[in-house]
């Protein structure tokens, strides 16, 4: 029975492992679509946009270094989504708008408490917690 629970708990270890890393994946692409022209090719604020900007982009390879070494899940899904704006932007982030809109998913916060957002935000927030430094 033992060896049964191991094994229903490995398979949903490994299958939670292939969606974090298809949400990365995904993110990657969107981040590349709509998020490199600013926050650079590297996600570290040095894209070509970035020097008309009021504020300058955020090294997004050190959020979580910037954080306590905790990555910052709520802050950063509340920058995307458009909960938090930002200034430099003119108008809540993102300026894509409906394209983060829709396709409700949740993710967890440093808490553990579910945070309601879009599934291109998860996508992304899965990839930019996978470049920190």
């Amino acid at each position: 029975m033992a060896k049964i629970s191991g094994l229903i708990a490995l398979t949903f270890l490994v299958a939670g492992q292939a969606v974090g890393q298809d949400a990365a994946t995904k993110g990657r692409e969107t981040y590349m679509r709509y998020c490199a022209t600013c926050h650079g090719l590297e996600a570290r604020g040095n894209g070509p946009m970035a020097p008309v900007l009021i504020l300058q982009p955020t090294d997004l390879t050190q959020l979580a270094a910037n954080n306590g070494g905790v990555f910052p899940t709520v802050r950063v899904v509340m920058r995307i989504d458009g909960r938090q704006p930002l200034v430099s932007h003119g108008s809540p982030m993102p300026i894509y708008g409906e394209f983060f809109e829709g396709s409700e998913a949740f993710l967890k916060a440093q808490d553990g408490m579910p945070i309601l957002t879009s599934q291109p935000v998860v996508d992304l927030v899965a990839w930019i917690e996978s470049v920190q430094k």
